[in-house]
């Protein structure tokens, strides 16, 4: 016996478009549903344009999830593409009433998403592998991720996420590439093919960052991560602009050098108003292959170091979060594009990333006192 169109219908909303992270069925993406008598099945599909790099992953969940259904013989996935009008409502309805206008949606009193800045005073102490790690944390815990490569010059966040996909463009909005649930954008998918280096002055820089932010389509994220390039430049003043509720996290090592130049960084927020949400000390030591005794190849308390001058120049506490041991398989899996928390989440560094991902998520994103909520009466 065939199956019911409304069993199809119903199996096709479960399937999620893997960029705008919504059934295809509230997308309008479902262009037909044809059913002949013995049970095979044939699904007419839009993409939002053509070449989708996703195409396969679409046509793969849809077969999977018609194929489920009770009745159904054989799935044919039939992919057509948007019209320009079509991509028009789209636009519309992932925007609501704000229609085609851009904004950053993080800046707004009413955004809920918790803004996260990851900085460093000085290269090569792992903030990108710290910021990545981080977020694949949150995203395997439940929460909605973002991530902002907003290291213009020394952009590595696609490679430590295994992203290879250019962005989707509908209309005027950007789809960021997905990868281990977290969305994820950076100038490295924009560039030409190659290693070509970006040479942008401090105006080029805010542009891009700006456009990060309004011309993506984010949805409605629980934290957004921005990986900052290092020092106290143009990027990190655009961001204390464009998003004043952005709490900084300082990433230190435990020498003493890297300890004084984290420490000016990080007393940026006592001129942009900013909240220090805390100290993060990576390559803290490293295990003895033999002992398990921790040899502090980079020194000690850097860390701490670091903490106690920020409180004391801000007048609040700042936090030492945690201290990640040195571990290899962090750097692998940076250049292989397998966050270590997922791939051996009881490794002590992965372990420990995991625990400070926890303490960060849990903390609300603010009380909705006060807040305009842009909510409008119902007249009846």
């Amino acid at each position: 016996m065939a199956p019911s169109p409304e069993l199809v219908r119903a199996a096709l909303a479960t399937v999620i478009d893997p960029e705008i992270r919504r059934p295809i069925t509230d997308l309008g993406m479902v262009k037909s549903v044809d059913i002949s008598p013995d049970g095979v099945v044939r699904v007419g599909v839009y993409l939002t344009i053509a070449g989708c790099p996703l195409k396969d992953t679409i046509t793969r969940d849809v077969t999977s999830a018609v194929s489920a259904v009770e009745g159904v013989t054989r799935v044919h996935v039939d992919l057509d593409v948007m019209s320009p009008e079509q991509r028009k409502e789209l636009q519309t309805k992932l925007r609501g009433d704000r229609g085609p206008e851009k904004e950053n949606p993080f800046a707004k009193a009413s955004s809920l998403t918790r803004v996260f800045a990851v900085a460093s005073g000085k290269g090569g102490v792992g903030k990108s592998s710290v910021t990545v790690n981080l977020a694949a944390a949150m995203a395997s815990s439940g929460l909605k991720v973002g991530i902002v490569d907003a290291d213009i010059y020394g952009h590595s966040v696609p490679r430590m996420l295994g992203v290879g996909d250019r962005p989707t463009k509908v209309e005027d909005m950007i789809m960021p590439p997905v990868a281990h649930d977290i969305k994820v954008i950076s100038v490295g998918m924009f560039k030409p093919e190659g290693n070509t280096p970006v040479v942008w002055r401090g105006p080029m820089l805010d542009r891009a960052l700006y456009q990060f932010l309004t011309d993506v389509f984010w949805g409605d994220l629980d934290v957004l991560l921005l990986d900052l390039p290092p020092g106290t430049g143009d990027i990190a003043i655009s961001v204390a602009q464009r998003m004043p509720t952005a709490e900084i996290l300082v990433v230190t090592t435990p020498q003493q050098a890297a300890a004084e130049v984290a420490e000016r960084a990080g007393s940026i927020a006592a001129q942009t108003h900013q909240q220090i949400a805390g100290v993060i000390e990576n390559m803290a030591w490293l295990p003895c292959p033999h002992c398990d005794e921790r040899i502090a190849v980079f020194g000690e308390g850097g860390g701490q170091t670091v903490a106690d001058a920020l409180t004391r120049t801000l007048g609040a506490r700042v936090p030492l979060l945690g201290q990640v041991p040195i571990d290899l398989r962090l750097r692998e899996g940076g250049d292989e594009g397998k966050p270590l928390v997922l791939t051996d989440p009881d490794a002590p560094a992965a372990a420990e990333l995991r625990r400070i991902a926890a303490e960060l998520g849990k903390k609300p994103g603010g009380s909705l006192k006060g807040r305009k909520l842009d909510l409008s009466p119902i007249k009846h």
